[in-house]
């Protein structure tokens, strides 16, 4: 675990039965929806395996870049709402107490996965995510809906974030839906893109170019992370396999692998919530 402000310093044996295996075994698998990772995925393939055959419906919100929910068509290619005022706010203490509520969709080891994601934050900034209590009037709500979506940024009241059981209970894809609720968008979006990356409009899914468009972020002064959490991989929204980004000027760097926030997620976090202050 990377840390940013400051450095931090017998089997017991059972016998069964090959019946008793078996029905063990089913009930392991239906318990364990997440963070059994069959294939070396990143955390941007994990999220497009798990969003890229959904249907939406009408009490939906509409997703942009995959994951982004949005309220309206008019919000696409909206300012980072963080420059708006929809931080979450810090506490005299200097913690930033953001409150949740897991609901009952999960069993216990789902929701262990989506608390340990959740406490992650706390090792390294001073996002502090706590269970919500009957006076907040703003918290996150996770439930199982359709796919892995997050709004950007504080919205008010109940906010959805959505972390079906089927795809999208993994470590990294908690932590990259949780930044998203606390203000950021992807890396590939950024103000200064083009001076990292090429995108080929020419291989994107018809209709789905808008998850390319850029947006005026606030970069926090860290330099584009091509090992960010936030990073999509190079065939993201593909319609024939081949790349819809290509880094510059090297097209050999390696990008979009990240399971995990990196050291300039880590960084941005932690400016942009004044956490070493």
């Amino acid at each position: 675990m990377f840390i940013f402000c400051r450095s931090v310093r017998m089997a017991r044996v059972f016998r069964f039965s090959a019946l008793a295996l078996l029905f063990l075994s089913a009930y392991c698998l239906a318990d364990n929806q997440g963070e059994e990772i069959p294939e070396d995925l990143s955390v941007s393939e994990l999220l497009e395996r798990a969003n890229s055959h959904l249907t939406r419906f009408d009490n939906e919100p509409e997703l942009i870049e995959g994951d982004i929910a949005i309220p309206s068509e008019a919000e696409k290619n909206a300012d980072p709402c963080t420059s708006r005022g929809c931080k979450w706010g810090k506490y005299t203490d200097g913690k930033v107490y953001i409150p949740y509520y897991i609901t009952n969709h999960f069993s216990s080891r789902e929701k262990s996965i989506i608390t340990r994601g959740l406490e992650s934050f706390t090792s390294f900034s001073c996002i502090r995510f706590r269970p919500s209590r009957s006076s907040d009037r703003d918290w996150l709500q996770i439930e199982s809906q359709n796919g892995c979506w997050s709004y950007v940024g504080r919205r008010g009241g109940k906010q959805v974030v959505s972390l079906a059981r089927s795809g999208c209970l993994y470590h990294g894809t908690v932590q990259h839906e949780l930044l998203h609720a606390l203000g950021f968008n992807h890396e590939q979006t950024r103000s200064d893109r083009d001076n990292h990356i090429r995108v080929l409009l020419h291989n994107v899914v018809s209709g789905m170019e808008h998850n390319f468009n850029k947006i005026a972020t606030l970069n926090q002064g860290t330099p584009y992370d091509y090992n960010s959490v936030m990073q999509y991989h190079r065939t993201a929204f593909s319609k024939n396999g081949q790349p819809t980004m290509v880094p510059i000027p090297n097209a050999n760097v390696s990008f979009g692998t990240a399971r995990e926030m990196s050291r300039n997620d880590i960084a941005r976090l932690n400016t942009l919530y004044k956490c070493c202050e």
